[in-house]
């Protein structure tokens, strides 16, 4: 967000939860559910389930939950203009992994394609990190800094479909990545139609047969601990059943979502939302998009995925080491590719169904993830730099004069429902935090903000276009901060340069602090 907004109550933390006092009971869980299997999935194991367990189930069907907090209310004074919206969100994607964002390496053609008709943002930034906290942005126009929690939407919020189902816009919810529907988490919100597509990584989807899979065969020796066992035992058994790569899970998403726009073709206006897990590890894309990158790999099905974590955590036994970095990036390299492939088959079907003239298409992630910049591998916040923060953002509009744009102003996740909503010609919802960026596109702004910040745990970054700067600002471990890149001369961050700018360091420093609104530590160089 701008520092011109630092003075607004966005430093708060979101609302707690409220005790939920209309959740369905037993009996008519079981029959209401029943009733509602057409747009979403009934939860195993109802039989015998005690109260406290059953007060813990997410709302499949009904009404949605109630709460002593009345969210605000959502204006009349707009009317739609008729556009459609599909809204792709596709998790740990690093923009450098794109060939539209300078990649000469991976393979992305039909994001590529896609990009070549579209808007595309070249300095978009993560706000709250990791997924949920993202997520909560994205769903609500609201900054989740600087607590950036893991935690159920708010209920007072107002959210993207609650506003588009109050203005008639049939919305739907796919997903395949998993948090959202954890118990009481209530991402689905506001949607006409949900479905959960199951399994991706820990996803307690299936509970046997346990002795039938050995993670160990699948990774190096060195690696192995307790918890990267139970992790990928869990995934291995979700992906017992898999025989093709129609089974994958970022390929059942986009055929869900092939099946909804079929289904929904005579209920425009529409939003689809598809939220897709991959490429977020465990990486272990189909055999033909890992021999894109090499021929041979250690093992015949190699699986990466959490449990190894980056050397600022991990044991001296559990490290990454410098061999496994060209592996790893390769599983990582089939995965984006294998996603994009994915995602080309749903673009396929807007184009088969002539949805192209009246469509908006977004494509975007949550955060990146590091590849071993400085040994780390996977997202860390104690290394927080572009490798995480930036992320990819195109969006295609109808309007073919708008093709090929690219703007290099800044934006942050915080920015995109106040973009959506009036691309969709609904521009008096005034409960958000970011601001339009599209008048960065029609030439009316030129910029929004000054400043972008990002908070993952316990570090904060604050980033312009000319220096991005962070550092711990809870505890005292500082990672890898405090730290300071020269974007001028250094665009893929590779140089801490804080000696040489002390005085730039602190001003940042400064600005980071007030915008968060906390104490953060002093800057000691």
């Amino acid at each position: 967000m701008s520092d011109k907004k630092d003075k607004s109550k966005k430093g708060k933390a979101p609302h707690p939860p409220q005790k939920d006092e209309n959740l369905l009971s037993r009996r008519n869980f079981i029959g209401g559910a029943i009733a509602g299997m057409g747009s979403a999935g009934l939860m195993a194991g109802t039989t015998k389930t005690s109260k406290k367990k059953e007060s813990e189930m997410p709302i499949w069907s009904g009404d949605l939950k109630t709460t002593t907090k009345q969210s605000p209310r959502i204006p009349m004074t707009s009317k739609p203009n008729g556009l459609n919206m599909i809204v792709i969100i596709a998790d740990t994607w690093r923009a450098d992994h794109l060939g539209c964002y300078g990649s000469t390496r991976i393979k992305t053609p039909y994001l590529d394609k896609l990009a070549k008709d579209s808007v595309l943002f070249e300095d978009a930034n993560a706000e709250g990190l990791p997924t949920i906290p993202c997520r909560t942005v994205y769903h609500t126009g609201k900054s989740v800094l600087p607590e950036s929690k893991w935690q159920p939407l708010p209920d007072d919020a107002v959210t993207f479909a609650e506003v588009l189902q109050k203005h008639g816009v049939t919305t739907g919810f796919i997903v395949d990545t998993y948090h959202h529907f954890k118990p009481g988490y209530n991402f689905h919100r506001g949607f006409d139609s949900w479905q959960w597509v199951r399994g991706q990584e820990t996803d307690r989807w299936k509970s046997g047969p346990k002795e039938k899979f050995d993670p160990k065969k699948h990774m190096p020796a060195h690696l192995w601990n307790e918890r990267y066992d139970n992790n990928m035992r869990q995934y291995m058994m979700n992906t017992q059943d898999r025989k093709s790569e129609e089974d994958y899970f970022s390929a059942g998403s986009c055929s869900a979502a092939v099946n909804w726009l079929e289904q929904n073709t005579g209920n425009k206006p529409f939003m689809l939302w598809i939220d897709m897990f991959d490429p977020h590890e465990p990486w272990d894309a189909p055999q033909r998009f890992q021999k894109m990158y090499r021929d041979e790999y250690p093992y015949e099905r190699y699986i990466f995925g959490y449990g190894v974590r980056n050397k600022y955590n991990s044991g001296a036994n559990q490290n990454i080491r410098p061999d496994d970095l060209p592996v790893i990036k390769d599983l990582y390299a089939a995965e984006v590719t294998f996603s994009d492939y994915c995602i080309g088959r749903l673009l396929k079907k807007v184009e088969d169904l002539r949805l192209k003239d009246d469509t908006i298409i977004v494509f975007s992630t949550d955060h990146g993830t590091h590849l071993g910049e400085q040994e780390y591998v996977q997202k860390s916040p104690p290394l927080l730099n572009a490798c995480v923060t930036h992320i990819p953002l195109i969006i295609k509009h109808p309007d073919k004069s708008f093709a090929g744009k690219r703007v290099a102003a800044l934006v942050s996740a915080v920015d995109f429902m106040p973009t959506f909503l009036p691309l969709l010609g609904i521009d008096d919802v005034k409960t958000m935090d970011g601001q339009n960026m599209w008048k960065l596109v029609t030439g009316q702004l030129p910029s929004i903000h000054d400043n972008v910040y990002t908070v993952f745990q316990n570090f904060g970054a604050i980033h312009n276009l000319d220096w991005h700067y962070f550092q711990h600002i809870r505890g005292n471990k500082p990672g890898e901060g405090p730290c300071l890149y020269n974007l001028k001369t250094d665009k893929k961050q590779t140089k801490n340069v804080i000696r040489e700018f002390p005085k730039v360091a602190k001003d940042l420093r400064n600005r980071l602090q007030n915008h968060l609104k906390i104490e953060i530590p002093p800057l000691r160089l």
